[in-house]
Parts: C-alpha cells; structure tokens; sequence
C-alpha cells in the first residue's frame, strides 16, 4: 500500500460513468468514473451542503440535486452557479484492482 493513502475499494466497485459516496476517516467523500479514470472530491456542495453523491453526473460535472450547481469533477472547479467555491479533490491510485485515496 502508499504511504498516506488508503483501500477504498476496487476498481469493479466504480463503475465508467457513475458515482459513489465513501467515507475516509471522518470525511465523506464521492468517487466518479469518468472514462475509467477514478476522480475523488467531497460529498458536500460548496453552496448549501447539497449531497453531491444523490446529484447528476454530466459527462466531467456533477450536478448538485439541491440548486443545481455544477463542478468540474477532475478539478473541484465551481463551473455554474450558484457555487463560488471550489470543492476539495483528493488524490487517487489505482494499485492492481485496488482503489486508494489519499487520507
């Protein structure tokens, strides 16, 4: 395993162009698979706390369920509003059919 990373699942669990919620210690956190690539970004719309896991993937951009703002999933970019901050991302590897994130 890497060194400040950890197991949040494998590769089969995340499938091409969905989402899912996972929680990393304390934080709550939403995989999307866009492409086969695996982004990793926080569950909590910068707006209003929105559930961005219950939200709409469009291509690279999840669409918050509450007011419909919108971020770039590769980055954390706020890319509609009403969102002006971004959200934060984090870091993740993929080692054999393992998923890791960085804590």
């Amino acid at each position: 395993m890497v060194e400040g990373f950890v197991k949040i699942g494998e590769v089969d669990d995340f499938p091409v162009r969905s989402m899912r919620r996972v929680q990393v210690g304390d934080r709550t956190i939403v995989l999307a698979n866009i492409d086969g690539r695996l982004y990793a970004f926080s569950n909590s719309c910068t707006h209003r706390g929105g559930p961005l896991d219950e939200g709409e993937l469009d291509g690279n951009v999840v669409i918050c369920p509450l007011h419909g703002g919108q971020f770039d999933v590769r980055t954390g970019k706020a890319v509609s509003p009403p969102p002006a901050k971004d959200l934060v991302v984090y870091d993740v590897q993929v080692q054999g059919s393992d998923v890791l994130v960085k804590r």
